[in-house]
Order: C-alpha cells, then sequence, then structure tokens
C-alpha cells in the first residue's frame, strides 16, 4: 500500500473556509487513486489554516500529475464557497510536488491542478498532460474574450459587470466595502453643507478653501498655498501627476514665434533665447494632439479645448520656469502669447488652460489608456495564451490581480452615460477622440522609460525625481525578469518555439496596439533580449508607471485651481481683461467640483489588501531558484526605498510616489 501525504492549505481572507465535503482524485502516470474524501477529525479547511490527510494507492501511481478536487454539499447548508491556496504532495518516493490553486471552488464543481516545477508548451511529453494544457486554453478563450472599446480603440475583455468575472480575480468584498464607504462619508459631508448638485460658483479663493474642510492632505495643503508660484508650476511636470511630457527643445517651433524681446527679463541676465536652447535650458509642453478634438456642450455652447504650448526654462537656480505660453497652434491676434510679466489673471489663467489640457490628457491617455486598459490587454493576453503552469503565466499573472475588476467599474464610472468624463471640457466623445489619437501615435520605445527619457532629452535636468527612481525601478525589475525568463528559457530557439508566447505576444499586438506595425511593438518574439525588454516593460508599466501617474491624484487635483478638469469660459484672446473673479467663473462649479473631488478621492484612497510592488503572497513557484530570485528583488526594492526616505527627508516637496511600500503590484484602482 502506497500512502501520499497532502498538505492542503485554506487562504486567509473572510470566509475562505468551507464546512462542505472535500474529496481528491492523484492521477499519475500510472493510473490514479479512488476519489478521497479529506476528514480529519474536528473540523477542516478553517481559513488560513493547513491540514494534512492521506491517500493511500495500491499500488504506486507512478509520476504524479494531476490532483482532482471536488467539493460536495455538506447536509442541507446553502452553497460554502472554499478558497484553495496550495496543495502539497510527498509522493511515496519522497518527492514534494506542489499543486498551485489560488481560487474559490464551488459546490459540484471540480477543478484538476497542474503541480511541479513551471513547464512551456514542448516540454510537456504526457499526453494527459499535453490534453490537460490544450483543455485549459479552451476553457480560458472562451471565458475571457475580447471586445473593442470604442471604434479605433484598443480590445478589452468582453465582461460588462465586474460580477461576471471569477471571484478570485474580482475585488474582495472589504475592499469593495471600503471604496464605497469612503465615497459615501465625503459624499455625505458635501450634502450636509449643501454642495452635492450645486449650480453656485464659487466667490473667491476662501470659499473654494471649504473642500479642505472635509478632506485634506499634507501635500494637498501645499499645493493650494503654491499654485500660483511659477517655480512650483514647473516643477509638476517634472514631478507631478503628469511627468512624462516635456522635451527639450533644440529649436522653437515655427507655429510658436517666442521673440527674444518678449522672453529676454525671464533669463539669466546677459543671456539669450538662443544661447540658452544652445545650452539645453529651454524645454517645450505641446498639445498640438488636441487640436479640433470634440467638446462637451455646455448649455447649449461648445466649451473649448485648448491645444496650447507652453515654453519652459530651466533658471541658474535649477528651477523650471514658464516662461511663455500660447493656447492654440495657429498664431494670430487672436491668439497672444502670454508671459508671467502680464497682468497676474492673464497669466493665471494661461497657466489653469495647459493644465486643464494637460489634465484631460493625463486621466484619457496616460492614466487610463496606458495603465488600465493596456494592463488589461496584456492580463487577458495572459489569461488566453498561457495555462497556469506556464513559467510565464507564474511570473505574470500577480500584476494582473483585480485588473479586469477596477477597468470594468473604471469604464462605468469614467466613460459610462453619468461618468465623470461627461463633466470634462472634452466630454466623453472628446476623451475618447484624445485616446484615439494617442494609440495611433503609441511606440514601444515610449512606453520603455529609458527610451522614453533619452527621446526626451531629460538625462541630465536636476531635481527630476519621477526619472531618478523610475529608471532605479526599471532596472530593478529587469535584473528580476533577465534572471527569471534566463532560468526557463536558456537559448533564443526555446523563445522562438515556445507557440503558447508567440500567440500571446501575438494577441497583444492585434487587440492592443490594432496590428500597428509603425508603433514598433513586437508582433513575435525571436531572442531572449526582447522577451527581457516586454516583459520588464510590461511589469513596469502595469506597478511602477501606474503608481506614477495615480497615486498623486488627491494631492494634486484635489484643489481645482491648481488643475480643472472643466473649463467654462473659453480662454482669453486678449490681454489685460482679466480678474479673479473671470478665473471663479472658468472653473468648476461647486456641483461639479464636488463630483470630480469625490472620484478623485477615490481613486487615491488606501484600501485593504494591497500587495506591493516585490511581493508575492500566493506561492506559484516550486523552484527554489524562483524563491531565491524573489527575494534578491525585494531586497533590492527595500534599499532603494531607503535611499528615496533619506533623500525625501532633505525636500520642502518630497517625491514618493515611486517609493517601493506605495508601488502596488498590480492596477487595482
Amino acid at each position: 500500500m502506497a500512502e501520499y501525504k497532502l498538505q492542503v492549505s485554506t487562504g486567509d481572507m473572510p470566509s475562505a473556509g468551507t464546512q462542505d465535503h472535500v474529496s481528491v482524485t492523484l492521477i499519475g502516470s500510472d493510473g490514479e487513486s479512488e476519489k478521497t474524501e479529506l476528514d480529519n477529525f474536528g473540523k477542516g479547511f478553517c481559513t488560513g489554516k493547513t491540514g494534512t490527510y492521506t491517500v493511500k494507492t495500491s499500488p504506486s501511481l507512478g509520476k504524479l500529475l494531476l490532483v482532482k478536487v471536488e467539493k460536495d454539499p455538506y447536509l442541507h447548508f446553502p452553497e460554502d464557497e472554499w478558497y484553495c491556496s496550495t496543495i502539497e504532495v510527498t509522493t511515496p518516493e519522497g518527492d514534494a510536488i506542489l499543486f498551485s490553486c489560488h481560487r474559490w471552488i464551488s459546490r459540484g464543481e471540480y477543478v484538476e491542478l497542474r503541480g511541479g516545477r513551471a513547464m512551456k508548451f514542448l516540454e510537456d511529453d504526457h499526453p494527459l498532460l499535453i490534453e490537460h494544457r490544450k483543455k485549459e486554453l479552451t476553457l480560458q478563450k472562451s471565458l475571457y474574450q475580447w471586445k473593442p472599446l470604442a471604434e479605433g480603440l484598443l480590445h478589452t475583455s468582453s465582461f460588462e459587470h465586474e460580477s461576471e468575472l471569477p471571484d478570485e480575480i474580482r475585488f474582495s468584498k472589504a475592499k469593495t466595502d471600503e471604496m464605497h464607504d469612503a465615497t459615501k462619508r465625503l459624499g455625505m459631508k458635501f450634502k450636509s453643507k449643501g454642495m452635492v448638485g450645486s449650480i453656485e460658483k464659487w466667490e473667491n479663493v476662501d470659499d473654494l478653501k471649504k473642500l479642505f474642510n472635509f478632506q485634506k492632505t499634507a501635500m494637498s495643503e501645499y499645493v493650494a498655498e503654491h499654485w500660483k508660484e511659477d517655480d512650483f508650476y514647473g516643477f509638476q511636470f517634472l514631478n507631478g501627476i503628469n511627468p512624462t511630457l516635456i522635451k527639450r527643445c533644440s529649436e522653437l517651433p515655427p507655429n510658436f514665434p517666442v521673440t527674444e524681446e518678449m522672453v529676454k527679463p525671464f533669463l539669466a541676465e546677459g543671456s539669450s533665447l538662443m544661447s540658452e536652447i544652445g545650452k539645453g535650458n529651454i524645454f517645450l509642453y505641446d498639445q498640438k494632439k488636441l487640436e479640433g478634438i470634440p467638446t462637451q456642450v455646455y448649455n447649449g455652447e461648445s466649451l473649448t479645448v485648448t491645444p496650447g504650448l507652453c515654453l519652459f526654462y530651466l533658471n541658474p537656480e535649477n528651477k523650471l520656469m514658464p516662461i511663455a505660453i500660447q493656447l492654440h497652434q495657429q498664431p494670430s491676434e487672436k491668439n497672444p502669447i502670454f508671459l508671467p510679466s502680464d497682468l497676474e489673471t492673464d497669466w493665471l489663467l494661461a497657466k489653469i488652460y495647459i493644465k486643464n489640457a494637460d489634465m484631460l490628457d493625463h486621466e484619457a491617455v496616460h492614466h487610463l489608456m496606458n495603465t488600465h486598459f493596456m494592463g488589461e490587454v496584456y492580463t487577458v493576453a495572459t489569461l488566453r495564451c498561457f495555462p497556469v503552469i506556464h513559467p510565464l503565466y507564474k511570473l505574470l499573472f500577480p500584476h494582473f490581480k483585480s485588473t479586469l475588476d477596477i477597468n470594468i467599474r473604471g469604464r462605468e464610472g469614467l466613460m459610462g452615460p453619468n461618468g465623470i468624463f461627461t463633466l470634462s471640457s472634452a466630454g466623453i466623445e472628446g476623451m475618447t477622440e484624445i485616446m484615439r489619437r494617442s494609440l495611433r501615435e503609441m511606440t514601444y520605445s515610449s512606453v520603455c522609460l529609458p527610451e522614453n527619457i533619452a527621446a526626451r532629452g531629460l538625462e541630465s535636468i536636476p531635481n527630476y525625481y519621477y526619472r531618478d527612481d523610475g529608471l532605479k525601478l526599471w532596472s530593478i525589475i529587469n535584473s528580476f525578469v533577465r534572471a527569471a525568463v534566463e532560468y526557463y528559457y536558456p537559448s533564443d530557439a526555446d523563445v522562438c518555439k515556445d507557440t503558447e508566447l508567440q500567440d500571446w505576444i501575438r494577441e497583444i499586438f492585434t487587440q492592443g496596439l490594432l496590428s500597428n506595425k509603425a508603433s514598433g511593438f513586437p508582433s513575435s518574439f525571436h531572442s531572449i533580449e526582447e522577451l527581457i525588454r516586454f516583459i520588464t516593460m510590461v511589469i513596469f508599466t502595469v506597478s511602477v508607471q501606474h503608481a506614477a501617474v495615480n497615486n498623486g491624484q488627491f494631492d494634486y487635483y484635489y484643489w481645482t485651481l491648481n488643475a480643472a478638469l472643466l473649463l467654462h469660459k473659453p480662454p482669453p484672446t486678449t490681454k489685460g481683461q482679466s480678474s479673479m473673479e473671470t478665473i471663479m467663473e472658468t472653473i468648476p462649479n461647486v456641483g461639479e467640483t464636488v463630483a470630480i473631488s469625490l472620484l478623485i478621492n477615490q481613486l487615491s484612497g488606501k484600501y485593504s489588501g494591497v500587495i506591493p510592488l516585490g511581493q508575492y503572497p500566493e506561492k506559484r513557484f516550486e523552484e527554489p531558484e524562483l524563491t531565491q530570485m524573489i527575494q534578491e528583488f525585494q531586497a533590492e526594492l527595500s534599499k532603494l526605498g531607503e535611499e528615496i526616505a533619506k533623500r525625501n527627508s532633505q525636500l520642502e516637496v518630497p517625491y514618493d510616489y515611486l517609493h517601493p511600500s506605495r508601488i502596488e503590484n498590480s492596477v487595482s484602482i
């Protein structure tokens, strides 16, 4: 009689345990066991606990291939789902084999678990495992299907509501409740003051500060105090919520006729614009892609989105200062170039319109499309193309947890008929067009941070903490990915022959990039180096880049005057005609500000169940080599965290959005 020892672990989330009957069948190369109920004295399958059980067979089953798990009702009790984390089996021969599950199991359902080291398709040589692999992918492709987000946009999952998702990739009930309660509590505070739905305009800046009676952070208060200051305005284009757009200016665009006379007062004494361009001290922000987009119709009139240009100067104190703003692409008498020496409110308005365009672009493209929706492309392709035993599934899935859930909610909350984009200057149609244009322009190099920084000429600009922290994180992730990929793919031939891997990148290219060859995204892999670069980019995008463009939303957007999603009045066409009253009439009214603030608060909230970058609480790898790689990855992240904390302690405005402890492993908020 052969004995198999099973250690069965139940998840530690609430209600993970079960009182139902759990049975297993062990399937080996030489046969299978009887269906055996796992039943010890006392209560089994309790939340966060591991139970030890014995399955006896006669004779030995040979090489253990699969574990079939079934759950049947206990008496007439109602449905009692069970979250099975792992089953570790010690064979009569002394081999310890890990069978990862990490999913909920319902009554009348059975799952067949693969065990052992991660395996690529060509490494499976047993007919039973080959057939199991084929059946698993067929089932996954029927469950996870593609649909276009909109005409000319990338494809997303076909799920209409988060309740349709398998439970293991949905938000926990605790997180869902926390998000709902946080929004409800803040909403009730606004409602008690008569702010919800109010069409009243803000009377003055002090009136607007009433918002801070309900919610604030140290950074949001700093923003409210310093939003007018030019050096802080420039700082935000390097280290704010959208730090990836300015470029070093080697020559002025012909449609931005800034003259020496205009900007000489704002340059170092004795210097000139041309000499500062030559020194690499002039930078450009250009939103030409917003020209001609549809805009929201408000009270019967179309609002204006400014496809503006802003010129920045890195002064001798290493501060990035705005020195000229043009609010439309084509120069004309009604499109003046605004300067810091203009009437204060003229200059403030010009900066507000640039930041409005920046916020629209940030939310639609750099946040929603580039991290959330591209993250969803990577997620769906992974779930469709890799069986759970594939090494890249094991490596990548922890970086996709809950992404489908938040994106389904986000599509409704942002792009739905009552979504927040309806309150933007562009409206839903305009925001969709911004994404459509940006997808056509997206390049592979633009989402690989080292190449992005180099292409924009920002390798040496001082005090660019997003770049400094981001490049270090890219390097740390790349080293981890390299170690894992080279372990499983010893040669370029192994990459080329992995048909599941080739299917994966092909789906990403066709469904995410719409087969746009000009994007430079790969449609196939031919080498280990190509694979390492792409996997690095994917993990960086859904963790680091998402943190950079998500975590500071409350800090920088809660103060509406610093960045407004909606501007009511058209931009000024002449100088000297504005006042603070003009500005207060331009920004969102009380009810609109409250609605936008509620969403910003939710998107920047801190909720339970956060898994920081580098943490892999679900045991998926059996190989000790991978455990060692993960530990080294975590050690490097911890070391960087200490460096960032030390630097931030010496800064007036700390940059901690890319502190590893603040970076989630996946897009899940």
